[in-house]
């Protein structure tokens, strides 16, 4: 079982791949943006923020096709992410 420094390192890591992913795709990026009610500035300011990690993992998992791209792009298996959106949502 992982220590709790583990899973935020694998939560963060995962953020940081879900932020790199929508950057590269704009459409992607509005859309989480105004679904979490983000504006430009706010969006700047939250990254790094377990707040902004935990919206984005949430984002993903919530849609399939984009989670298939992310893991499809970033070499990470969608039993992966899901595995650590459940541990970050359920507590271990």
């Amino acid at each position: 079982m992982a220590r709790p420094q583990e899973a935020e390192t694998s939560t963060a890591a995962l953020a940081d791949a879900c932020l790199g992913h929508l950057a590269e795709n704009p459409e992607e990026l509005l859309a989480f943006m105004q679904q979490a009610g983000f504006s430009p500035e706010s969006l700047r300011r939250s990254v790094g923020s377990p707040a902004l990690h935990h919206g984005l993992l949430d984002y993903f998992a919530s849609n399939e096709p984009l989670l298939l791209a992310l893991c499809a792009n970033a070499g990470i298996s969608p039993e992966d992410f899901m595995r650590v959106w459940h541990s970050h949502n359920h507590g271990g």
